[in-house]
């Protein structure tokens, strides 16, 4: 299922990543492209607000991988956070553990998925971010059958 949106500001854009969030269950794994500036990081923001974190979220191209915890209904939830932007190869990607930590969160979500497409059947959503004007955002949304 293809959902697209027209966003003209980061608020916009925060608000449809918690619309997106709210349709989200354990275990989902979110890839998250677009390029630099596109909104990636508001659209990540967005989710986190849905799910009640309270640390600040960051742009994780630095650490490669963050953490946050949250809740949704009551119940405590870990959110893993991936940044490709700067991981070369599948070995490097692969070393860090990646595929472990895909599976041990309620939610994953890794940006600049498409660098690692040997990863593509693991993600249950794309989301795909594209500049369209100086704040507007055109944002695409696929939901993959689970």
């Amino acid at each position: 299922m293809t959902e697209e949106f027209l966003s003209s500001s980061p608020e916009e854009t925060r608000q449809q990543a918690r619309e997106f969030a709210a349709g989200l269950h354990s275990g989902d794994i979110v890839a998250l492209s677009g390029q630099l500036g596109a909104g990636k990081t508001e659209f990540m923001r967005g989710i986190t607000e849905f799910f009640n974190c309270d640390d600040q979220l960051s742009s994780p191209t630095f650490p490669l991988f963050n953490i946050y915890e949250g809740t949704i209904e009551g119940e405590e939830v870990t959110l893993h956070h991936f940044d490709l932007y700067r991981i070369q190869s599948l070995h490097e990607l692969e070393a860090i553990g990646f595929e472990e930590y895909l599976s041990s969160a309620f939610l994953s979500v890794v940006e600049w998925a498409e660098k690692f497409p040997e990863y593509a059947s693991l993600y249950t959503a794309t989301v795909e971010l594209e500049h369209t004007g100086e704040e507007s955002r055109r944002i695409v949304i696929n939901r993959n059958a689970r």
